[in-house]
């Protein structure tokens, strides 16, 4: 069963390692959204540093200072399996231990208002890569979330803290499961944070992880509350990369 995969008493086979010539940086920030990455390009003075591979293409890794720190950021995959592998060949290329992750998640609760700013404690383990990094249980504590808090809350930005709800499979979020995620207390849904805490656990990363509040699960009929094109508020809203990099700026 999969709750009995995890394994620290033997090596991996194949194991992810830091290159001899690997890139010092500060903070590695890490989005989902090719939009984003545009207007990070658009906006910062960037360049190419690095690069990982997956059978996909190519995915770049690019640098830029801010605040006389050296940051770096690449566009990742959706979904656990994938984004946890970027993340792994991203450590291989940079000399870093410190990340960000952000993204757009599915909303539980309609008292949270579209493009709040949600900020996980604990994530339910609805999918298969944590249990590979970290022992079995339905939970795992989000080890930064009130370090991310204490920085909202600094900058006057409004934010919400609850439980996450991580799943594989985003077609199956069926109304039954809703309702029993909403009532342990998850705000929002999503396909990563499970298993990007797990492996940055394992792997003695640090992760500071929050999300926009996007589509509406807590509705009569689901509400993807935007239109077509709209960006601003949405999971695609550059605003949210410059709220990622005042995060990465202040956790040093």
């Amino acid at each position: 069963m999969i709750i009995n995969t995890f394994d620290n008493k033997s090596e991996a086979i194949i194991n992810p390692k830091r290159k001899d010539n690997a890139i010092k940086v500060d903070v590695c920030i890490v989005t989902f959204s090719n939009i984003i990455e545009q207007y990070i390009l658009d906006n910062y003075n960037c360049e190419k540093i690095a690069e990982y591979k997956f059978v996909t293409g190519i995915t770049p890794i690019y640098g830029f200072e801010y605040n006389n720190h050296k940051f770096a950021f690449f566009k990742t995959y959706v979904g656990g399996p994938a984004c946890v592998g970027s993340i792994e060949d991203a450590i291989s290329e940079l000399e870093v231990d410190k990340f960000v992750l952000f993204g757009g998640a599915g909303c539980l609760n309609k008292e949270i208002s579209k493009g709040k700013i949600m900020i996980p404690t604990e994530a339910y383990r609805d999918e298969g890569t944590s249990y590979h990094y970290a022992p079995a249980s339905d939970y795992i504590n989000i080890k930064n979330s009130n370090v991310v808090a204490e920085f909202m809350k600094e900058f006057n930005i409004p934010y919400v803290l609850g439980k996450t709800w991580t799943t594989d499979s985003f077609y199956r979020e069926t109304k039954n499961n809703f309702e029993k995620h909403k009532a342990d207390g998850c705000i929002s849904v999503e396909m990563e944070c499970a298993s990007v805490e797990a492996m940055c656990q394992f792997r003695n990363l640090d992760v500071y992880i929050f999300f926009m509040s996007g589509d509406l699960l807590d509705a009569p009929e689901w509400d993807e509350r935007k239109v077509p094109g709209e960006i601003k508020g949405t999971q695609h809203d550059g605003r949210y990369f410059d709220i990622a990099l005042k995060l990465a700026n202040y956790i040093l």
